[in-house]
């Protein structure tokens, strides 16, 4: 298992995954994937595991960012306390939306060691419990604080346009709009940590079908950070890569945190 060092002193590692129950993905699912350009986007907030899960209201003190890139330009996307669909854009315009959110962090306990074993193994993190146990720290009662960072590629009318880094903490790119490129090599993707490519890094792909069916595979990122995820006309995808480090000392003292672990997260549909 391979560590870094962006931070100083703060190990980095590097995985996709699907944790216990406390630790769902949560990402970005508009009722619409491609809409015209006069027409709304209806923007859900989704937390759960195997591409299903539940519809989050939209709270303030739960979001640092939300945001709206098109043709350049970013806006703020707005949401009010309580509201499920957690947001809604009135009118779509013209061109490629890409939206970008950033949770709050968030925490979370183990209660059991198992649970935190059996993923570490299954996910070859080794070296995870290595340093858990180098750290001297407890096998049951320690937290993770963890932050979400996900995004959503919509088409709006000709939907042409372009996705971009936004200098998220750990953020997936988007090399192509699958709306008005090419897909039949699939769509090239990277992920970035801190600005940085993430190499040798896990994937995880969810991509359900039409009937509703979903297949779940990964895969790694080369030297590059990047990925060619194989797609499907019609069919709907979510990318998952998560990454864990040691939290910076103050954020581990607000937090009473012994572990950070950083999601990132990306939505789209193939045409067809």
């Amino acid at each position: 298992m391979k560590t870094l060092r962006a931070i100083p002193l703060v190990p980095f590692v590097l995985f996709a995954l699907a944790l216990p129950a406390a630790s769902h993905e949560l990402w970005i699912a508009p009722s619409e994937y491609q809409v015209s350009s006069d027409a709304p986007v209806v923007v859900n907030l989704r937390n759960g595991q195997g591409f299903e899960g539940i519809d989050l209201a939209w709270f303030d003190k739960r979001i640092l960012r939300f945001d709206r890139l098109q043709n350049g330009s970013v806006t703020p996307v707005e949401g009010r306390s309580g509201d499920i669909p957690a947001a809604r854009i009135e009118t779509a315009g013209d061109g490629l939306i890409v939206l970008v959110y950033e949770s709050a962090p968030s925490t979370l306990t183990y209660s059991e060691w198992e649970k935190f074993t059996d993923f570490a193994k299954h996910k070859d993190l080794d070296g995870t419990l290595e340093s858990h146990a180098a750290r001297a720290l407890p096998q049951t009662g320690f937290k993770e604080v963890y932050s979400r960072y996900s995004k959503a590629l919509i088409g709006a009318g000709q939907a042409k346009g372009q996705d971009r880094a936004f200098g998220l903490e750990i953020e997936f790119v988007a090399l192509a709009n699958p709306y008005t490129d090419p897909m039949d090599q699939g769509l090239p993707v990277q992920v970035n940590y801190r600005g940085e490519p993430r190499r040798d890094a896990q994937i995880e792909v969810f991509e359900r079908a039409p009937t509703g069916a979903v297949a779940i595979s990964t895969l790694r990122t080369d030297d590059n950070g990047q990925a060619t995820i194989p797609v499907k006309p019609g069919h709907e995808y979510l990318l998952d890569s998560v990454g864990m480090r040691e939290p910076a000392p103050d954020l581990a003292k607000d937090k009473g945190a012994v572990w950070e672990s950083l999601w990132a997260a990306m939505t789209f549909r193939i045409p067809g």
